[in-house]
C-alpha cells in the first residue's frame, strides 16, 4: 500500500481541518475563568463517591484521573454539540491556531517517498534567514536519521517544533551538493495566518481569503487592505470568502464588522438562562464602510463566519452568496481547571441584528454530525428550493428583505454545489493523495524552469504534458487511457486541481488561489475577470 507516502499540503489540511473543526467546536472571546477543579468529599456527591469507590475497592489498578476525565466527557456530550472537554495532552494543540503563532522552525512540509521535504520556508521564520530552501530533504535531525524510517507528520512536528531558543541540528540534501548541508537552527514564534490570501480581481475589486478568525485575525485583515487598496487605488469591491471558515474568536469578528459598519449598528447580541442580553455593536464609522461587499458561504461557513454574514446581511450591507452556513449559534465560555485541562461550555446563544438565531436544531432524534449528508440527500446542495425555512422564523431587514432563522445563514445568491467535474478516478486521486504527491514532484523537479516562466504565463498559456499524471494515475491502479475516456469536463478538473497544487509549490497561496480562482463558480456571479499581475 502506497498511500502513506503521500500527503496532503499543509495550507489546505490547514483549511478544510484546523479551521473547521476549531470553528465548530471553539467560538468564543468571552473571558475564561480559572478555576480549581476538586472533587468534593460531601457523601451527597455521587460521582465522588462512586469514583473513590472504584479507586480503593476494583480488583486491578485503575487511572483514575482518565475515569474523571472520561466522566466529564460524557456529561458536557450530553448537553449539547459544542459543549466539550479538552484534555490537558490536547490544550496546546488546540489553541495555538486561535493563538495565532506556535514555536518551532518555521516550514511547510511534505512527506515524499519517506523523505521529509522543504515546501516553503515561512517569511521572516528562523529556517529562511537560516537559509533552508524550497526543495530541500532533510536527512537528519540532531545526529538522528529520519529519511526512510516510515516517518509521519506527527513525527515531523514532534522533532521539529520546541521552545523558542531552543536550537535543532538539520542535515540537509540540495540538488547537485555532494554531502550533506549542516545547519543550526534556532525556534522562535512561527505566526499562523488566518488571513490566507488576497489579491486584486480587477482593477476595481479585491478578493480576500480567512480561513478561522484567531486573536490576529484583525491585524492581518487591515495590512491586507491596506496592500489591496495600494496595489488597487480605485478600490470600490472587496470579496470576502469565508468559505469552509469555522470561526474561532467572537472578538475578531466584532472588530472585523467595525471596520465595514456605521457606528452604532449592532453586529451581534448574546443571551442564555443565566446570560443577560449583551449586544455588540460598532464603536465607529468603519473605515471600509463605503465599499461594495461580497461575502463567500458555504455549508462549512460557521460561528464568527455566520455573525459576519449574519451582520452584513441584516444590515442590507452586502451580497452573500454561496450554500446555507453552517448553524453554529452557541456561545461557550471556557473554565480552565486546576491540572491544565478546560471544559466549555454553552452559556448563550448567539442572534443577528433582526433577531435571528443561527443555530441549527440538535438533541435526541437528530444526527447533528450527518448534517451534510443529510442536506446532500434532500437536494439542498444543489436547489435552493430544497432549503428548509420555518415561516415563523422569518425576518425583515431595514430594507425589506425576508430573512430566516432556524439554523445558518441563507444566502442572497445561492450557487449550487458543482459535481460535473468529478469521477472516480479524482476521487482515488484525492483520497490516497496521489494528486498532490505527482503534483509537488513535478514541481520540485522543474523549479527552475517554472520560476522562470511566471505565474501569468502558467496559469494562461502553460499545458501539462501527461506524462505529468502517470505517477498519480499509476498510484490509483489507472492507466492514461481510462483517463482519456473521461469527457473533457472531469479532465479538464483534474488538470485544474493539478495545476493549483504545482502552482501552490512554486507562488505559495497566491498561485493556489490565482488559479483555482479562474473557474471558481461562485466569483462567476459576479461577472469578474480575475487578472493575473502579481503582488509587489
Amino acid at each position: 500500500m502506497k498511500a502513506n507516502r503521500f500527503y496532503l499540503p499543509l495550507i489546505i489540511t490547514a483549511t478544510l481541518v484546523l479551521g473547521l473543526w476549531i470553528g465548530f467546536y471553539i467560538a468564543t472571546s468571552l473571558p475564561a475563568k480559572n478555576i480549581e477543579f476538586i472533587i468534593p468529599s460531601s457523601s451527597s456527591n455521587k460521582l465522588s463517591r462512586v469514583i473513590s469507590f472504584i479507586d480503593e475497592n476494583y480488583v486491578d489498578t485503575v487511572a483514575k484521573e482518565q475515569i474523571i476525565d472520561k466522566a466529564i466527557r460524557t456529561v458536557l456530550e450530553d448537553l449539547d454539540p459544542h459543549s466539550y472537554y479538552i484534555s490537558r495532552e490536547d490544550f496546546n494543540a488546540i489553541n495555538e491556531p486561535l493563538e495565532g503563532n506556535f514555536e518551532g522552525i518555521g516550514i511547510e512540509f511534505v512527506i515524499r517517498e519517506d523523505t521529509l521535504y522543504v515546501v516553503q520556508t515561512i517569511a521572516g521564520g528562523p529556517s529562511e534567514e537560516a537559509g533552508l530552501m524550497p526543495g530541500d530533504q532533510i536527512i537528519t535531525v540532531d545526529g538522528d536519521t529520519i529519511a526512510g524510517v516510515g516517518l509521519r507528520n506527527s513525527d515531523v512536528v514532534k522533532l521539529l517544533r520546541g521552545t523558542k531558543g531552543s536550537t535543532v541540528q538539520l542535515g540537509v540534501h540540495r540538488a547537485l551538493e555532494a554531502d550533506l548541508l549542516p545547519y543550526t537552527i534556532r525556534r522562535d514564534e512561527i505566526p499562523i495566518k488566518s488571513v490566507e490570501v488576497f489579491l486584486p480581481l480587477n482593477d476595481t475589486t479585491g478578493y480576500m481569503k480567512i480561513t478561522r478568525f484567531a486573536k490576529t485575525t484583525h491585524d492581518e485583515f487591515r495590512a491586507a487592505m491596506d496592500s489591496l487598496q495600494a496595489y488597487t487605488p480605485d478600490l470600490r469591491h472587496l470579496v470576502l470568502d469565508l468559505r469552509n471558515n469555522g470561526g474561532g474568536f467572537l472578538e475578531a469578528a466584532i472588530r472585523i464588522c467595525e471596520d465595514i459598519l456605521e457606528k452604532d449598528q449592532l453586529i451581534v447580541y448574546t443571551q442564555g438562562k443565566s446570560e443577560k442580553r449583551k449586544e455588540y455593536t460598532s464603536r465607529k464609522n468603519g473605515a471600509y464602510r463605503n465599499l461594495n461587499l461580497s461575502v463567500l458561504i458555504n455549508e462549512f461557513s460557521a460561528s464568527a463566519s455566520e455573525i459576519v454574514a449574519g451582520a452584513i446581511q441584516d444590515h442590507d450591507r452586502g451580497t452573500i452568496i454561496g450554500r446555507r452556513s453552517f448553524g453554529k449559534g452557541l456561545v461557550q465560555e471556557q473554565l480552565s481547571l486546576k491540572d491544565n485541562s478546560a471544559l466549555r461550555l454553552t452559556v448563550a446563544r448567539y442572534y443577528t441584528p433582526t433577531g435571528r438565531c443561527i443555530q441549527k436544531p440538535y438533541g435526541s432524534n437528530i444526527d447533528y454530525d450527518d448534517d451534510y449528508h443529510q442536506r446532500y440527500l434532500s437536494g439542498e446542495l444543489f436547489y435552493r428550493d430544497s432549503i428548509a425555512v420555518v415561516d415563523s422564523l422569518k425576518f425583515t431587514t431595514p430594507k425589506g428583505k425576508t430573512v430566516y432563522g432556524g439554523g445558518g445563514i441563507v444566502p442572497d445568491i445561492f450557487v449550487p454545489l458543482d459535481t460535473t467535474g468529478r469521477s472516480e478516478i479524482l476521487s482515488a486521486m484525492l483520497y490516497t493523495g496521489a494528486l498532490n504527491a505527482a503534483a509537488f514532484q513535478f514541481a520540485n523537479n522543474n523549479r527552475e524552469m517554472l520560476n522562470d516562466m511566471g505565474l501569468a504565463y502558467f496559469i494562461r498559456d502553460y499545458y501539462l504534458p501527461d506524462r505529468v499524471l502517470d505517477d498519480a494515475l499509476a498510484d490509483v491502479q489507472q492507466p492514461l487511457a481510462n483517463f482519456k475516456r473521461l469527457d473533457s469536463t472531469q479532465q479538464k478538473e483534474i488538470y485544474q486541481r493539478f495545476k493549483s497544487v504545482v502552482a501552490r509549490h512554486i507562488w505559495s497561496n497566491e498561485g493556489l488561489y490565482k488559479n483555482s480562482l479562474q473557474s471558481d463558480n461562485m466569483l462567476k456571479q459576479l461577472t469578474l475577470t480575475p487578472v493575473l499581475n502579481e503582488l509587489p
